[in-house]
């Protein structure tokens, strides 16, 4: 996938699937949690200035985003989160940049 600026998804709501479409940087975020499947993504592995703000905007509109919090090493050890999206989409149409 190149950087999205635009997605359209469906997602399953009880028996029906509900439409729905992102813009910009959630678009982008979105496409790169569709493309890491269940092993998730993190900000280390695909930078992007507010990875949490783009989670917390997806989230605000219904997708089921998982934070696996993880360490790691090196001179600047600590913790970072690894995504997983959990709701199940379709990819319907997408508009890249």
């Amino acid at each position: 996938m190149s950087d999205v600026t635009r997605i359209v998804i469906e997602v399953k709501a009880g028996d029906d699937w509900q439409r729905m479409v992102f813009d910009g940087r959630e678009a982008w975020a979105l496409a790169r949690l569709i493309e890491a499947g269940d092993k998730g993504i993190t900000p280390l592995e695909r930078p992007a200035p507010r990875w949490s703000a783009y989670v917390f905007k997806l989230r605000q509109a219904g997708l089921a985003i998982e934070t696996i919090h993880q360490a790691h090493l090196g001179p600047f050890a600590g913790h970072h989160g690894r995504y997983v999206l959990r709701t199940p989409v379709r990819v319907l149409h997408e508009v890249a940049a």
